[in-house]
């Protein structure tokens, strides 16, 4: 009985952090539909929906991450060496387009492996300093291994995820919305998406409870990587190169789509739903202000203002439950 109502309570807690994402994402495009009479052309519309796939697919990923009371600092650096490698095997190897993705996905949740390894198995004291290593290291090797020199030049098939439409739809926002329903799935209708939730909530009371933390922070972090690698799938294909400075400042861009969308740094609240308006906010206010013409650090101080303002909220909220318990 105990355990149905604290799950009862903790879908109440997720539907309303992501309906009130939502209505600030309308608010936000009704305000800029008054502002701009090209904010709603269906071209702008379906260039939102472009531009929010790589972030998005990298923020279903981070979003596992917070939901456990962790962060994952790597995720930028990882789609950087994934995809360069990726680019080495296909350009210079003449591997099949398709082996050269799948590895490119390997070598990312690889990666997001051994941060879920050092996290439990090394004992380091937060997943901010194993994902913080990591993300230098990735980082480092991308510029190593390419001699910081950008590969251009990619055949159609890994172009496609990045650049191909069907009709007038992004194959990128396709993707998206397969994979989260595939997480949404995931994270509500399986143990394993229940016992994330639970580590987030309660680390301590998830280990009394059998649920093995360990294996499940590894999970997490697998997949944190392997969605940073399919965003640099989506990238490479985008703008048809691979080059070792990519995703840089990605991680940011991530944590704040899934804060804005309702996530609790403390772990144990959030949704994917609420996790992909939280990267459509991003998008739209950007494409806003670029239709607005306002400049790109004033943009830079719009969306650190954002952020700024649902962390506080998110603070707000938390205080409250506080009062009442």
């Amino acid at each position: 009985m105990k355990n149905n109502l604290e799950k009862t309570n903790l879908n109440i807690k997720n539907i309303l952090s992501s309906a009130g994402a939502l209505a600030g994402l309308i608010l936000l495009c009704i305000v800029l539909s008054i502002l701009s009479p090209y904010f709603l052309r269906i071209e702008n519309i379906m260039n939102i929906a472009r531009q929010s796939a790589i972030n998005s697919l990298i923020a279903v990923g981070m979003l596992l991450a917070i939901l456990t009371g962790g962060i994952d600092l790597s995720v930028g650096s990882v789609l950087a060496l994934s995809t360069v490698i990726m680019a080495i095997l296909v350009k210079n190897y003449n591997f099949n387009p398709i082996i050269g993705i799948i590895v490119c996905l390997g070598i990312g949740a690889f990666l997001g492996f051994l941060n879920g390894i050092m996290l439990t198995k090394l004992h380091l004291p937060h997943p901010f300093i194993s994902t913080l290593g990591m993300m230098n290291i990735a980082r480092g090797l991308a510029l190593i291994i390419t001699k910081a020199t950008p590969i251009s030049g990619f055949p159609k098939s890994i172009q496609y995820f990045g650049a191909a439409f069907i009709g007038m739809i992004p194959v990128s926002f396709i993707l998206v919305i397969v994979v989260y329903i595939i997480y949404h799935i995931f994270l509500t209708k399986t143990p394993t998406g229940r016992y994330i939730y639970a580590v987030g909530g309660n680390p301590e009371a998830a280990r009394l409870s059998g649920i093995n933390v360990e294996k499940i922070l590894i999970i997490v972090y697998t997949l944190s990587g392997l969605m940073a690698s399919l965003g640099g799938v989506v990238l490479v294909g985008r703008v048809n190169a691979a080059y070792p400075l990519a995703g840089l400042s990605y991680e940011l861009d991530a944590i704040a789509a899934v804060i804005i969308g309702g996530a609790s740094f403390m772990g144990g609240i959030g949704t994917v739903w609420g996790t992909l308006i939280g990267a459509m906010i991003m998008a739209v206010l950007r494409n806003g202000l670029n239709l607005l013409g306002v400049s790109a650090e004033w943009q830079t101080v719009a969306i650190g203002a954002v952020i700024i303002g649902a962390v506080y909220i998110d603070v707000l909220r938390r205080r409250a439950e506080a009062k009442v318990k």
